[in-house]
């Protein structure tokens, strides 16, 4: 075996803050009332950590990189076939990187339709003057009654994921997101993981929670 670091530090805590604000969004918005301000500040920073993977996901270390587990659909294929290659063993295997996606797209639906959404009763997203009231009403009915439970329903299938994997395929997924290191079966790269890029890694965050600042700033504060 070969140990190799595979999650730089800030795609870790990026991992561990968007969870803990995730489950801070769900638990907010189902109890209401004045809560709801949390939940507000819950996805500002949602979206600041999304804009910033985003980013990440092209100036990240190698298997953090969009580029690392962007599979065509025969490697999918193959891979549910059994046919894997060494690089599925290390950073996210053709499955995991269609949860990942599909998380952040979700996520970015999710997020996005709450700053345009109007409970009709003391709360609303700070960007609903720049829409039409359809626009405000669709964005509301799925954020209430759609979006909500697909994150929900992601959110769970990654926990089962990692069950799976720990009970069934007697492998953690959950030390290297911590850690950063992983041990792998074949020689394989390092991410690159150093004070430069962490300090990158910073700069680019505090610009993209500068940007939600911006765009929040548009509108009248308002909640999710």
């Amino acid at each position: 075996m070969h140990t190799i670091r595979v999650w730089d530090l800030p795609t870790r805590l990026f991992h561990w803050t968007l969870a803990f604000c995730v489950v801070g969004l769900l638990i907010t918005g189902n109890v209401g009332g004045n809560w709801m301000n949390w939940h507000l500040r819950f996805g500002y920073a949602v979206l600041a950590l999304l804009l910033f993977r985003l980013v990440w996901g092209f100036i990240g270390g190698r298997w953090s990189r969009f580029s690392s587990f962007l599979y065509a659909p025969g490697t999918i294929w193959n891979y549910l076939t059994g046919q894997t290659r060494p690089e599925h063993t290390v950073g996210h295997n053709p499955l995991g990187a269609l949860s990942v996606f599909a998380l952040l797209a979700v996520l970015l639906a999710q997020v996005g339709s709450g700053l345009i959404s109007d409970d009709e009763i003391a709360f609303f997203g700070p960007l609903v003057a720049f829409v039409s009231g359809e626009t405000v009403n669709q964005a509301t009915s799925y954020h209430k009654n759609i979006g909500k439970f697909i994150v929900l329903g992601l959110v769970l299938l990654h926990i089962a994921a990692i069950l799976f994997h720990k009970l069934v395929k007697k492998e953690t997924l959950v030390l290297p997101m911590v850690l950063g290191d992983k041990a792998v079966p074949a020689p394989m790269p390092s991410t690159r993981d150093n004070w430069l890029t962490r300090c990158i890694a910073l700069m680019v965050f505090c610009l993209c929670a500068a940007g939600v600042y911006v765009l929040v700033g548009l509108g009248q504060t308002g909640s999710y």
